[in-house]
């Protein structure tokens, strides 16, 4: 007796299917292993967890570790160096301008206090003894050494500032030469800061702020699986995780500085009508 050709059903298999003798199981038996369906558990082991695979929202807008904190401070000290400048404009012709030095100087302390934040964390974190801080670094000696007065006369400027505002032309003998001492001391130290960062600041600006859709147009494919996307912007030259969180962080402080200056406007009606405003007897 001949044997099956391979791959063919035996023939009680094949008389029980309805098949004549001689046909073999592939021209009309389909194979029951290929087309069985595979059990739920199973396929629910063998596929990846969504959970697994998807961080978090939190997650994902707080990522970027000790990167993405220096380039949330770049791109803070990006807004300020603008902010700063329409500032030195209206210093140069205050009375007309005394309106927008009013509106901006608020406007700032949004922006300041999210650079200050920004620093401060990787200040407590470092001295805290933070293995990934500790690997980062500290800023120069020089840099650290003037840090302080920075910090000092920021608070100094801005509180001033805004006391005088609430306080009326009537303060300006106690508090105006407070604000203007302490706003030329941080315009000078201010200056060292800035520029030792510009170089630094520049290129984390453009890390964040460069077309990743225009850059990732050349990586291939349109799949809309988050982890292949986020795979091909890892892949992108200084690519940092986080550029959401770091956005929302620095619309929001904006946004807060503007809605203060905005609430705070009436305040501005003493000095734009005092005949002197910041100006000395």
């Amino acid at each position: 007796m001949e044997a099956d050709p391979v791959g063919a059903a035996p023939a009680g298999a094949r008389a029980s299917a309805g098949l004549p003798a001689g046909a073999h199981a592939s021209a009309g038996l389909p194979d029951i292993a290929a087309r069985a369906p595979t059990p739920p558990a199973i396929a629910a082991a063998a596929a990846p967890s969504i959970a697994d695979t998807k961080p978090s929202l939190r997650a994902r807008l707080l990522a970027g570790g000790t990167d993405g904190n220096e380039l949330l401070t770049s791109a803070s000290g990006g807004v300020l160096i603008v902010l700063l400048a329409v500032i030195g404009l209206t210093i140069i012709q205050m009375r007309p301008l005394l309106s927008v030095h009013l509106f901006v100087g608020m406007m700032l302390i949004g922006p300041v206090a999210l650079k200050m934040a920004s620093t401060g964390y990787r200040f407590l974190r470092y001295y805290t003894s933070d293995a990934s801080y500790r690997r980062k670094g500290a800023p120069p000696a020089p840099l650290r050494a003037i840090a302080p007065i920075v910090v000092s006369s920021t608070i100094v400027v801005f509180v001033s500032g805004v006391a005088l505002l609430f306080a009326g032309p009537s303060s300006r003998g106690a508090l105006l030469p407070l604000h203007k001492v302490s706003f030329i001391v941080w315009l000078v130290f201010t200056a060292v800061h800035v520029i030792a960062h510009l170089p630094k600041m520049a290129a984390d600006l453009r890390v964040d702020f460069h077309s990743l859709a225009g850059r990732g147009a050349g990586l291939g494919g349109h799949s809309s699986a988050r982890a292949g996307r986020d795979h091909r912007l890892a892949a992108l030259p200084g690519y940092s995780p986080g550029r959401a969180g770091r956005m929302l962080s620095l619309a929001g402080a904006l946004v807060a500085g503007l809605v203060l200056a905005i609430v705070v406007i009436p305040q501005f009606a003493p000095w734009l009508t005092h005949p002197h405003g910041f100006h000395p007897h």
